[in-house]
Order: C-alpha cells, then sequence, then structure tokens
C-alpha cells in the first residue's frame, strides 16, 4: 500500500510594529513602521502553530511567506525556528504601500509561482496593525480556492479538512476539499515557544528565497500604492469625551430622573428592562426600612 503524499502547507505572516501608535506619513497614509521594532503578527502565529500540528500529526511541508520590507526576514527566521521548512520573502520598494486587494493579488502571483502544488493555506485572522481581516478571504477570492475564517481547531482526513469555529455563539463544524485556505483565530493553537535548538536550526537552514516583482511576474503597475484603489483621507485617535451631569433634589427624586434620562442606556449595559415607578410598596415602607 502506497503512503499518501506529503501535505503541502503555506502559512502567509507578517511582520507588525510592537507599539500600537506610531506616526503616520499624512502623504501617503502609511505608517512609519522603520520607527519601531517589528515582530510576527500575534494570529499569524498563531495559523503557522496549527500547521506544525498538522504537520507532527500527518507529516507535511511547511512553506511561510512574507510580503515586507528587508527587515521582515526577521519572522521569517523566527518560523524556521519554530519548525517550518521554507521561508520566502516578497521584498521590493515598488510593492509598499499596497491595499489589502493587492496585497492578496501579490500574494497570490508569489504563491501560483513559488508553491503551485499547495494543498492548504492557514492565514492568521486579522492583523494588529490595520485589523482588516480581508487579506485572507481576498487570497483565497484570487486563487479560486473554497476557504473558511476565524478556525480555531482543524483536523486533515485525506484530501478533506475539518474546522470548527464559533460563530454568534454558536459552534459550526465545517468541512471542505483541498486545496483551501482557512484563517485561524487567537482561540486556538496557543503558539509555542521558540527552543535554542530551533534558533541555531533556523540559521543552519540557509538563506531566506527573496523575490521581487519581478521574480514572480508583475508590472509596477500592478503593484503598490499606484495600484491600490484604497485611499486613507485621515488617521486619527479617537477621543472620549465625558460630560458630567448633575442630579438635584431628593434622593428619591434623583434616582427618578436618572431613570428618566437614561433608562434606557442602563437597560442596554445590564440587559434588564428596568421600571422605576411600578412599586408595590409605598413611601412610608421604605421610611420603614
Amino acid at each position: 500500500m502506497m503512503d499518501s503524499p506529503m501535505l503541502k502547507l503555506v502559512v502567509c505572516v507578517k511582520q507588525v510594529p510592537m507599539v500600537s501608535e506610531l506616526p503616520w506619513d499624512s502623504k501617503t497614509g502609511t505608517l512609519k513602521r522603520n520607527m519601531a521594532e517589528g515582530m510576527m503578527n500575534p494570529a499569524c502565529k498563531h495559523a503557522l502553530e496549527a500547521a506544525l500540528e498538522i504537520k507532527n500529526s500527518h507529516g507535511a511541508h511547511i512553506t511561510t511567506l512574507s510580503m515586507g520590507p528587508p527587515m521582515a526576514e526577521e519572522i521569517l527566521r523566527e518560523s524556521l525556528a519554530m519548525g517550518a521548512d521554507r521561508s520566502i520573502l516578497l521584498t521590493d520598494p515598488r510593492m509598499a504601500g499596497a491595499d489589502t486587494l493587492i496585497t492578496s493579488y501579490t500574494l497570490a502571483h508569489a504563491i501560483a509561482k513559488e508553491c503551485p502544488d499547495f494543498d492548504l493555506i492557514l492565514c492568521g485572522c486579522q492583523t494588529s496593525d490595520s485589523e482588516t481581516a480581508q487579506v485572507g478571504p481576498q487570497l483565497a477570492e484570487e486563487l479560486d480556492i473554497p476557504a473558511v475564517a476565524y478556525v480555531k481547531q482543524v483536523e486533515i482526513a485525506g484530501r478533506r479538512v475539518r474546522m470548527q469555529r464559533e460563530s454568534d455563539d454558536f459552534l459550526e463544524t465545517l468541512e471542505m476539499d483541498m486545496p483551501g485556505l482557512i484563517t485561524v483565530s487567537t482561540a486556538g493553537y496557543p503558539p509555542r515557544y521558540v527552543s535554542l535548538c530551533g534558533l541555531q536550526l533556523a540559521f543552519e537552514a540557509g538563506d531566506i528565497v527573496r523575490r521581487s516583482m519581478d521574480d514572480i511576474g508583475l508590472e509596477s503597475a500592478d503593484v503598490g500604492m499606484q495600484a491600490s484603489p484604497t485611499r486613507i483621507l485621515d488617521v486619527y485617535s479617537s477621543i472620549a469625551r465625558k460630560k458630567n451631569i448633575v442630579l438635584k433634589g431628593t434622593p428619591k427624586k434623583s434616582v427618578e430622573t436618572l431613570f428618566d434620562q437614561f433608562g434606557d442606556k442602563l437597560s442596554g449595559v445590564m440587559a434588564k428592562d428596568l421600571k422605576t415607578h411600578d412599586h408595590d410598596r409605598n413611601d412610608d415602607d421604605r421610611e420603614d426600612e
């Protein structure tokens, strides 16, 4: 009996800033990423952990793929240290500033060029620097493959993937045939720590494969900010403003005024229908308490 072929997994990872607030370039509407240290996007780590557990259970070859500046090589080294087998960095100044649509378009071309016989693509459910959750589904659309988002548990059975995810307080179980794509929720697959042995293997694994726009067969008009239909008009931090309201009068009158003016909001927060005027007890009863 012949052994089943080894699964070929692609994990898309992204380098994000370590801090939540960075200066923005007002002309381009993009983060000044060189002003902070980078790290692997947390949700991408969960996706990589899911791939590693599939590898441990079924046998698989894992390719990690990232699109970013040369410094993004750091997270690809980290992915190798965790257990990935091969890493590819898409890096080209002409790719900078791409929105989610053009990012997924670029990644799709890179996967078609470098990993044409993939079985499953795994992505983080979203990134900490933009939180759009769009690249995974858009990438599946570009590659014309089925996709499931926010997966918390994955099982492989032959050429089929069985997944669980939580949606609207329900636990869903779904199946799809490979090849396909999933985005992994941070509710499952807590990432492993990188061991010293893993770090040594990461640097013995050889160079990270680097690919430019030309290597994957794209033109300047196809990539980067110039090809992106999204335009950021303004970036600002939201400010919560508070207004103090003083209720005057007796305690009873103040409470009645509070519920008259804000009863709907309080009911929504407490998930209860608050009624303040329908009492069985009279004022004399209250005085006796």
